[in-house]
């Protein structure tokens, strides 16, 4: 069983690019259960990427493992989001699924 925090590639569909993080278990343990995790909460169990990136579903069969997400061409300095990502998402469900929107 991994003892440190795991970072998948990234991987992109039109609008987002992922990310998922394995968790240790003992890490997952001291997570909030059933809810997403503030910018604040992720980075202080030991998370670390760069800025824009937003926990935005659960996976219920693996908890320890966090979906990430952020807009294509967010400034991984500032998180600032492209001004075009607006458009692009009009009408689009952003919800938290479970369920990786690839």
């Amino acid at each position: 069983m991994p003892r440190s925090i795991q970072y998948s590639e990234k991987y992109t569909d039109e609008i987002y690019e992922y990310r998922h993080v394995i968790l240790p278990h003992d890490f997952a343990r001291m997570t909030p259960k059933g809810r997403l995790l503030t910018e604040q909460e992720w980075r202080q169990i030991g998370v670390q990427q760069s800025r824009g990136w937003e926990h935005y579903a659960i996976h219920k069969p693996e908890p320890h493992i966090l979906l990430f997400r952020r807009p294509i061409g967010t400034d991984p300095q500032t998180g600032k989001v492209p001004e075009a990502f607006n458009s692009k998402t009009s009408g689009v469900n952003n919800g938290a699924t479970g369920i990786p929107a690839h």
